[in-house]
């Protein structure tokens, strides 16, 4: 016989009395064993932020490299990006090195990135869409069509672009690159969206 919801919380409120608290000893067991993985396997994210011509930029790094590049954005919503159990800490020291890339970048003394980075969040499909735009020489654009066919895919043109849209570390990875067959820009998820990819690929020599 099943009963009723009302009837059996009515139950296990008078039998939690009986059951008795745990014991403090277990507690503390239990409190430094979330502490200790928290500190040692809750993954880490240390993170900064820069001005730059696109407005505030937020850089994140994890133990495996670049993981977050974010800008047109508060930090609120950049640091909200990142899993629950992740460790978040601003840590300049640890992200000058991204951020020095990025200023050079900026001031147009940087024409290729060096930094490491991390895409283990993503599929593999993902990872291979972001390599392969990675591969579009600056002052260049490529097609989702092209992007497709490079990866010997031709009719995924359409999960292309979804791909380039869940890429973490934009300009980082030059989605910005990749624009429709008909000559127009597309989409583009970073920053203030389309007017951040026009005026990087200007940036860049692409677009006059």
């Amino acid at each position: 016989m099943k009963l009723a919801p009302t009837r059996e919380a009515e139950i296990r409120q008078r039998l939690r009395p009986a059951m008795g608290d745990p014991p403090a000893t277990q507690l503390s067991r239990s409190r430094a064993r979330v502490r200790d993985w928290f500190a040692h396997t809750a993954p880490l994210i240390q993170w900064d932020h820069m001005d730059c011509p696109l407005g505030r930029l937020f850089v994140g790094v994890s133990r495996q490299g670049l993981c977050a590049v974010d800008f047109g954005r508060d930090e609120s919503a950049f640091l909200a990006r990142f899993d629950r159990q992740a460790r978040l800490e601003r840590n300049p020291r640890v992200v000058s090195r991204a951020i020095a890339e990025l200023r050079e970048y900026f001031s147009g003394a940087r024409k290729a990135f060096t930094l490491p980075v991390d895409l283990s969040r993503l599929t593999a499909f993902q990872r291979s869409v972001l390599e392969t735009a990675c591969r579009i020489p600056l002052g260049q654009v490529w097609t989702y069509q092209r992007i497709a066919q490079e990866m010997h895919r031709p009719k995924s043109s359409r999960p292309v672009g979804q791909a380039l849209a869940s890429n973490p570390i934009p300009i980082v990875i030059p989605c910005h690159r990749v624009i429709a067959s008909d000559g127009s820009l597309g989409g583009y998820s970073g920053g203030s969206g389309l007017d951040a990819k026009r005026w990087l690929l200007r940036l860049e020599g692409a677009l006059s």
